[in-house]
């Protein structure tokens, strides 16, 4: 897996909207916007101001909300620039300043001299803070691209695993005919976010509601089945593995037993579902899905089942032990 690069110019343009948005823009040190963000992370640096830089995170980016901006003022008036200077003398990659606020004469001048990008939002601190993790837990998440299809079936985001011309994108599409959704067809881009969620798109947002069908060539699915047929992401919850049937092969035939497949870390619920003529394999799918939600609200049919059949032999060889005693007089 390569390494991302993203810069501070990277995180002015991108695209967001609504409650995402960030509303930045650059306000000073605009030579320095080519500078690299590493890490998804960010510091307040109110103890470096204060002269303390043991521990200073320099490669977040510091973020200065109304506290900090008062400090700097109270600085600026008692003359103590010193402390300014040394942060500045760290490989920052930016500094942000939230409620629209302006710093003095002094940090302008020290950012400038030290081509570090100062950058203004109108958001308050709070809230630019929560969408600013978001956004860079996002872009520097884990990543890989699987071959599959990734649909959404009664909620469940369901990755469509299986050999070249096994039937993959032939069920989907039959799933998208029973009013299911097409996230992506083909190549799957899954992201690991927050440590534990898998969120699948498609590897190219132009062709990524297309289709490939042999024997018919390609689809377009939104202009076929319309808007209400299509994601540009979702939560992969459920694998589903179509392999060609293997009479020598014992397939499982109570669900008991649960397979887990390893995606970047995390553990997804597996099915292996064989593919034979006459065998209606977007009908099982749907079921899966049903069925995985039932597990999800605490209810396992195979389990129950298994259940309630041990309590029937119980119950019945505690009645042929009782039977077949002889009555003692």
């Amino acid at each position: 897996m390569m390494a991302k690069r993203f810069t501070v110019l990277d995180l002015i343009d991108i695209d967001l909207k609504e409650h995402n948005s960030l509303n930045l823009h650059c306000i000073g040190g605009r030579k320095g916007l080519a500078r690299e963000i590493g890490i998804p992370d960010i510091n307040r640096p109110g103890l470096a101001l204060s002269g303390f830089y043991e521990s200073f995170a320099s490669e977040r980016i510091q973020l200065f909300g109304r506290g900090e901006v008062a400090y700097l003022r109270k600085m600026s008036e008692e003359g103590k620039v010193e402390n300014i200077k040394q942060m500045f003398s760290f490989p920052i990659p930016c500094c942000i300043f939230t409620h629209n606020l302006t710093p003095d004469r002094n940090f302008f001048g020290e950012a400038e001299r030290a081509q570090c990008p100062i950058l203004q939002t109108d958001l308050t601190t709070t809230d630019f803070h929560a969408r600013l993790m978001r956004i860079l837990l996002d872009i520097f998440a884990p990543e890989r691209s699987i071959h599959g299809v990734l649909v959404e079936v009664y909620g469940l985001g369901i990755l469509i695993l299986g050999d070249s011309g096994v039937g993959k994108s032939e069920t989907a599409l039959e799933l998208i005919k029973l009013g299911h959704r097409l996230v992506a067809d083909d190549v799957v881009e899954i992201r690991c976010v927050s440590g534990n969620i898998l969120i699948g798109t498609g590897a190219n947002r132009i062709i990524g509601h297309h289709m490939e069908i042999r024997g018919l060539g390609i689809i377009n699915i939104t202009h076929l089945f319309g808007v209400g047929a299509i994601r540009d992401r979702k939560q992969i919850q459920l694998v589903v593995e179509l392999e060609v049937w293997d009479s020598q092969k014992t397939y499982d035939r109570l669900g008991i037993e649960e397979k887990y497949m390893d995606i970047l870390g995390v553990s997804i619920p597996k099915l292996e579902i064989p593919v034979k003529p006459g065998r209606n394999v977007p009908i099982i799918i749907e079921t899966a899905a049903m069925n995985e939600r039932l597990k999800k609200m605490g209810y396992n049919s195979a389990k129950e089942f298994n259940k309630n059949i041990l309590k029937w032999i119980e119950s019945d060889q505690a009645r042929s032990v009782y039977f077949g005693q002889e009555d003692i007089i």
